[in-house]
């Protein structure tokens, strides 16, 4: 661990060897998004058993100050979601710095694929819904869950190529920040400018300090916490704190060391904040929304309303539509091509792998229909039904591309001479004699 990292709060060399561990083990994606269909498997069991009053009057528990007005559902979805968002910012911020997001030209296919993939849905929701109020929900097939979608190509793709998860992870990026501006443009009701002003002060002091190098706990954590409560108060949702405090943190450090550029602490703050969100944050906002009573919401009969067959058409074939769409209208209209060695049905099992939405779909139904109404246990149940078919499918297509890739792996290894060296890097005879 670089002696420059290992000062940050959480899990650093003071911590005990066990959280070590435990932090390890929750950042690896499978993990991260094991615990998350976990936690909403279990609030779904549990809203449809004869014990589901228990769980929702759970969610309803006011805590805190009252004058946030803010129960341990919504504490999930504007506070602990906050952490996520800082995370995603960070990596945001890391790609347009360092990563494939540098390059316009390698990153034209996923941005455009991202977009597409966020306006197909959006129409195919509209024109299920035309006519009704039910339209203000045309963004929660838009949303495509990062972690989730990672964790399934990391179970699958065992032989996969590496751009291909680039390619996703690019995608899923342009994603996250395109659902991020739609949140805070789309889904405020009302809007407090002072406040909204004050909440620059207090990230732009973050900025300022961890530019700096500073890492105290107890400066930093304050200043994040009045940013938080600033952006609440301001009207805008709560989680684009995050996102604001994530740009301030430095991917490249210009301090030299043994002539050497280190690196800046992106790295290190999502190292250490990782673990929390994926193992904390996440899951507890999956258990706090994916909670929905059949019973309730009409049984298996939900599954025909407009807005639950709107969020599956927009998921399962927007994305699809739009991801693969934009992807070959770029590459025949523009220079920008697949990276060597992929083909369409990989990026056909990616589209699929693009309509688990969960995360970031389950929040912006929250914000478009408000917790608890009919419309919004709709959302749910499509964003649910929605994920699983895409996941599902994008295991079919990505299980018979990754068996074709380990075949080619395997011949590549050939050593039917067992000379060492694999035969094909063998130099043939020449039949002529030559």
């Amino acid at each position: 661990m670089r002696p420059a990292l290992s000062r940050l709060p959480l899990f650093g060399r003071g911590s005990w060897p066990e959280a070590r561990r435990i932090a390890d083990v929750l950042r690896t994606e499978t993990v991260g998004g094991l615990l998350l269909v976990g936690a909403a498997l279990v609030a779904l069991v549990w809203a449809n058993t004869p014990w589901r009053e228990a769980y929702f009057a759970l969610g309803a528990l006011q805590v805190g100050p009252g004058a946030l007005h803010l129960d341990l559902a919504t504490w999930a979805a504007d506070g602990l979601l906050a952490i996520f968002f800082f995370v995603v910012g960070v990596e945001l911020k890391r790609e347009f710095v360092a990563g494939d997001l540098r390059d316009p030209r390698r990153a034209a296919l996923p941005i455009v694929a991202a977009v597409g993939g966020m306006t197909a849905p959006a129409v195919i929701f509209v024109l299920v819904n035309a006519g009704t109020d039910a339209v203000v929900g045309w963004a929660v097939p838009t949303a495509t869950d990062i972690a989730f979608a990672v964790a399934v190509l990391a179970v699958l793709g065992t032989h996969l190529p590496t751009a291909l998860r680039l390619f996703l992870l690019t995608l899923a990026v342009v994603d996250d920040l395109l659902a991020i501006t739609i949140i805070a443009l789309f889904y405020t009701d009302s809007l407090d400018p002072a406040a909204l002003l004050l909440a620059l002060l207090p990230p732009a002091l973050f900025g300022f300090l961890v530019q700096r190098r500073v890492r105290a706990w107890w400066v930093l954590l304050p200043l994040a916490a009045l940013t938080w409560f600033l952006v609440h108060e301001s009207g805008v949702h709560a989680t684009v704190a995050g996102v604001l405090l994530g740009f301030t943190v430095p991917v490249r450090d210009r301090t030299r060391r043994d002539d050497r550029v280190q690196p800046g602490l992106a790295e290190g703050f999502e190292h250490r904040i990782r673990p929390l969100s994926a193992g904390f944050a996440v899951p507890v906002f999956a258990f706090f929304a994916a909670g929905v009573s059949l019973a309730d919401s009409g049984g298996l009969a939900s599954l025909t309303e407009r807005v639950t067959v709107g969020v599956v058409l927009g998921l399962v074939v927007g994305k699809v539509v739009g991801v693969l769409g934009g992807t070959w209208l770029t590459q025949r209209f523009t220079r920008a091509r697949l990276a060597d060695g992929l083909s369409w049905w990989d990026v056909f099992g990616v589209s699929l792998l693009a309509g688990i939405g969960f995360t970031v779909s389950l929040l912006i139904g929250e914000l478009a229909f408000g917790g608890g109404t009919a419309a919004a246990d709709h959302a749910t149940i499509g964003v649910l039904t929605a994920s699983l078919i895409a996941a599902l499918l994008a295991a079919v297509v990505l299980r018979v591309r990754n068996a074709h890739y380990r075949r080619i792996a395997a011949e590549e290894a050939r050593d039917d001479d067992a000379d060492g060296v694999p035969d094909v890097y063998q130099t043939r005879p020449d039949p002529d004699g030559a």
